[in-house]
């Protein structure tokens, strides 16, 4: 039999060439499982999913596509999103459809796969107390885990969008796991930020509806003032879960500043603020507010907006808008374009702090 040696020197000098590569993968493989086997919350479980998002470097269009032509399993944009923004939690298969449509290895997914079981073991409602000499009243929201922070019970059956449950009240309503932001994505911004705090004790819990709008898509509302301000501030309320919403502002058709993307929250309400150019609303008593998606994550999200007007060097509250409430739009004229989503949420706000939360 023939012999190459040149050849042979070759295939050696390639694979040691290559030797240091394969070395350098290791640690960061065995981390990747390490973080998986790890794996015991949803937060966790939407964060490793939100960074194989980022390292596949492709848009929920071409994963639905990809999955497409894999056959199987459909994998809906809009399904992504929530799972993405841990709206909504997965079933197995569409976990690890949109896996395979990020190329992850097939080797990796049973890892993946036990860490979707301990999530969903984890949010399985505990068995009876037999010990309980009450029973509760109402059934047990379905996604609310035993211990979760502002778990209640609610009315079994309704489910509102992006499975948001609605009991009988407006205070009784399912409680959305805060998510933690893409760490592939952050980035530094300025903002300036108004928290409102609840007691000393605990964290503010809030029920409010609201609505989204994604790429090219806008808001337009009308808020009252009073002509004699000297300042005017925009307060909006938003879901912080959803990082590094942007969108420019306009008042009365003219360029009025916009809303900096922020990085995330742990407690999922944020009262972000923008003060109007006093140029713009100097001695008007109506202001045409319209909001312009620039960029985020997911998508730009807006709960309840407080105008703050200032008069004799004191703010008061001019004027609110609770968006979601058919009421509240239809005075203000709100309108919204490109929207990509309309539901309840229920989160905290962060405990009390001394003076507004500032980025720098």
């Amino acid at each position: 039999m023939s012999t190459n040696p040149e050849g042979e020197r070759e295939i050696r000098a390639t694979r040691q060439a290559h030797e240091p590569a394969r070395e350098a993968r290791e640690p960061a493989r065995e981390a990747g499982e390490a973080a998986l086997e790890a794996v015991s919350r949803h937060e966790d479980l939407v964060r490793l999913l939100a960074e194989r998002f980022a390292r596949a470097d492709a848009s929920l269009r071409e994963l639905q596509a990809r999955a497409d032509r894999a056959g199987g399993t459909r994998l809906p944009r809009a399904t992504c999103a929530d799972m993405l923004a841990g709206r909504r939690f997965p079933k197995k298969a569409v976990m690890t459809a949109f896996l395979r449509a990020c190329r992850v290895p097939e080797h990796q997914l049973p890892a993946w796969e036990r860490a979707w079981e301990r999530v969903r073991l984890s949010r399985m409602p505990a068995p009876p107390d037999p010990d309980r000499t009450t029973a509760p009243t109402g059934g047990v929201e379905p996604d609310a885990r035993p211990g979760e922070r502002g778990a209640r019970p609610g009315k079994q059956g309704e489910v509102g969008l992006r499975g948001a449950a609605r009991g009988p009240g407006r205070h009784r309503r399912r409680v959305v796991l805060p998510v933690l932001a893409v760490s592939a994505l952050l980035a530094v911004a300025t903002v300036t930020l108004i928290v409102v705090t609840g007691s000393p004790e605990a964290p503010r819990s809030v029920t409010d509806d609201g609505r989204a709008f994604g790429s090219g898509g806008s808001s337009r509302f009308t808020v009252t003032v009073d002509p004699a301000h000297t300042g005017v501030r925009l307060v909006r309320r938003l879901d912080a879960n959803v990082p590094l919403q942007r969108a420019a502002i306009s008042v009365n058709g003219a360029s009025a500043g916009e809303w900096k993307p922020l990085l995330g929250g742990t407690y999922g309400w944020v009262d972000q603020s923008v003060d109007i150019p006093p140029a713009l609303t100097a001695g008007r008593s109506s202001l045409t507010v319209v909001n312009t998606f620039v960029s985020s994550v997911w998508d730009f999200n807006e709960f309840h907006y407080v105008v703050k007007q200032k008069i004799d060097g004191i703010w008061s509250t001019a004027d609110t808008l609770d968006v979601g409430n058919a009421g509240s739009e239809a005075a203000h004229g709100y309108r919204v374009t490109g929207a990509t989503f309309h539901g309840t949420r229920t989160f905290d706000y962060p405990p009390p702090a001394s003076s507004p939360v500032r980025d720098p």
